[in-house]
């Protein structure tokens, strides 16, 4: 028996300015995915959580709190883009273009736009990526620009787990 090693990411070295990663994972955002982020992160806004107050609004339903979007549309592009981060630096030109509903189904992709070695640490460098989410419509939803340090290959710390009968 051989054993194969799962998934370990990119790294610095194998992003390529103009590559596009289609992530592969799509969410269907739920109205207990709506209304606990939105009360989690102590929101006020009752179009995220009062069905009554949101069907008096132009929408006519309750809207899922923009941050969730963003913070879910970062989190499909981590498979591709930062499964090997040391640390994110920045989202810049966040837009939120469309509305999204409880029941939409999000998807993403990002395209890379920079990369450079860090000037202060050497085994890491810098990538900027713009990444745009998506519903299962096609219709744009969450873009935005974020800037992240990498590990280089060989420079990441070991994520290999523990296994059970297996020699340290």
């Amino acid at each position: 028996m051989s054993v194969k090693p799962g998934w370990e990411g990119r790294f610095f070295e194998d992003f390529i300015v103009g590559d596009e990663y289609r992530h592969p994972l799509g969410r269907t955002l739920t109205q207990q995915d709506n209304i606990w982020f939105t009360l989690l992160t102590q929101n006020v806004a009752a179009v995220h959580f009062d069905a009554h107050y949101a069907a008096q609004t132009e929408f006519a339903r309750p809207l899922v709190n923009s941050c969730l979007t963003l913070a879910l549309v970062t989190g499909q592009s981590v498979i591709d883009v930062s499964y090997n981060v040391f640390a994110n630096l920045g989202w810049d030109d966040v837009r939120l273009p469309h509305p999204v509903f409880e029941g939409d189904t999000i998807y993403s992709r990002s395209t890379v736009l920079d990369k450079r070695e860090s000037k202060s640490r050497p085994n890491l460098g810098v990538i900027t990526v713009a990444t745009e989410g998506f519903n299962h419509d096609a219709v744009v939803v969450c873009t935005f620009k974020r800037t992240l340090m990498v590990y280089k290959r060989g420079m990441a710390p070991n994520r290999a787990p523990p296994v059970p009968g297996s020699k340290p």
